[in-house]
């Protein structure tokens, strides 16, 4: 068997080293999977994100691997292959959608594909060349998430992509991250239950620090998250 795409081992992760808010968190992603993250408010969906991303130094892990190979989150080659929208992203705020795109592929060392579909289905047109900070909350998550789609890099991870989008624009983000596994694989946090039981071929739950439940295939199953869910909750 080939190895995980991704493998996460021990990772301990903290904004104060006395109150750690990842203990012991272990994980595998496979090649062409889409994967949700789910879990309370405060449950570190976030945190694990940043870690990836190369932007919370105050970590520790027994292992990092990725395709085989013992990687930091800040190895040019792992940034490389991996891509990243946060929930609150304001990328750039005097580039236009046109330049922010132009600027990510150049970093990437790629060519920009024609995003003219992407534009159409998130419902896009009227702001691609407004400002970034001239625009709304969810166009400014468009822009950002149509830039990702375009990049199709091997690792996509996006926190709470469901925010701020439209109605049309969600159902629209549904398709492409169940149909992302052509070309990679996603990892998703959400709190939204119908985002991750429509997309995901894997469920984590993240409690206490750590993966404490993975529902996969049928067992993706709306009640039984949200039991997860509340037993955390009571805890």
């Amino acid at each position: 068997m080939s190895a995980p795409l991704l493998e996460v081992r021990d990772l301990c992760a903290w904004y104060r080293r006395e109150t750690p808010v990842l203990a012991d968190l272990s994980l595998t992603l496979a090649e062409h999977e889409a994967v949700g993250l789910i879990g309370m408010n405060g449950a570190g969906k976030t945190t694990f994100l940043k870690v990836l991303s190369g932007l919370l130094p105050s970590w520790r892990a027994a292992s990092l691997r990725f395709c085989g190979q013992p990687f930091h989150p800040q190895d040019a080659a792992f940034k490389a292959r991996r891509y990243t929208v946060f929930a609150e992203d304001q990328p750039f705020r005097y580039f236009t959608f046109w330049e922010y795109l132009s600027y990510v592929f150049a970093a990437y060392r790629q060519t920009p594909p024609d995003v003219s579909e992407l534009i159409e289905g998130f419902h896009f047109a009227s702001g691609a060349g407004m400002l970034m900070k001239d625009l709304s909350t969810g166009n400014r998550k468009k822009a950002c998430l149509i830039t990702a789609f375009a990049l199709r890099p091997p690792l996509l991870l996006l926190d709470e992509p469901v925010n701020g989008l439209d109605f049309q624009s969600t159902e629209y983000l549904y398709r492409l991250i169940r149909g992302y596994k052509a070309h990679g694989t996603v990892l998703f946090s959400s709190h939204i239950l119908e985002s991750i039981t429509l997309t995901a071929d894997r469920v984590f739950v993240l409690k206490d620090g750590g993966i404490r439940q993975t529902f996969t295939g049928s067992r993706i199953d709306a009640d039984a998250i949200r039991e997860a869910l509340h037993c955390e909750n009571d805890l």
